[in-house]
């Protein structure tokens, strides 16, 4: 008889990036230990996560090895492919496999990095004085980046087709943060019913209701 596997310790918090890997592993049925913490309000979050992570920022997974894992997009692909039976990514093999991985990092790089300045605008020189400014014009770019991916994705009932993968995961929670749903489903229409879907999978329904109800 095959032993469950060891369970993970996820640094992350409610409403936050880390409920996306939260989706993920309660997809793949993998147990494991959530240490609460909004990194970006609270220093004594910072300082419970800094012993893995350096950075201080969620989410962090600590694997049953003791192997620490950082950045949204990786662990979501590292956990899909560990488990290719569920199906949660393409195959190294499959076609899809390369807009997966061009889709992933792009919402990595060009959405949600942008989330990093809004909690303190002084991160790019700017005063904090013009922090409305600031956080208007990173809510029109990201805006601007979720109409471009919207331009170029032809989805089935899913992002990249008729499977769902851990980037449906990824853009339902991402989506969730400012400038909120109502700017995305506006900017976003194809993908915004793919994401209705996501938040309708029954698998998740508890999930988003106690992690992350929309915003």
């Amino acid at each position: 008889m095959t032993p469950p596997p060891a369970p993970l310790t996820l640094y992350g918090a409610a409403a936050s990036g880390s409920v996306a890997v939260e989706a993920a592993l309660t997809l793949l049925g993998r147990p494991y230990t959530l240490v609460e913490g909004a990194t970006w309000a609270d220093a004594a979050a910072r300082d419970r996560v800094a012993a893995s992570n350096p950075m201080r920022q969620i989410p962090t997974l600590v694997l049953p090895d003791g192997e620490v894992m950082t950045e949204s997009a990786a662990i979501l692909i590292y956990l899909a492919d560990l488990h290719p039976e569920v199906r949660l990514s393409p195959a190294p093999d499959d076609p899809l496999r390369l807009q997966f991985l061009r889709w992933m990092l792009y919402v990595s790089s060009a959405i949600y990095s942008l989330h990093w300045i809004k909690p303190d605008v002084t991160r790019i020189g700017a005063p904090e004085s013009a922090r409305d400014a600031v956080v208007a014009a990173v809510h029109d770019r990201i805006a601007f980046c979720w109409a471009q991916m919207d331009h170029q994705l032809v989805p089935g009932r899913w992002l990249l087709g008729d499977e769902l993968t851990v980037l449906d995961l990824y853009v339902a929670t991402v989506s969730r943060f400012g400038p909120w749903r109502e700017r995305f489903h506006a900017v976003a229409p194809r993908m915004a019913e793919v994401v209705r879907r996501v938040d309708e999978e029954p698998r998740l329904a508890a999930l988003w209701r106690e992690r992350f109800p929309q915003g």
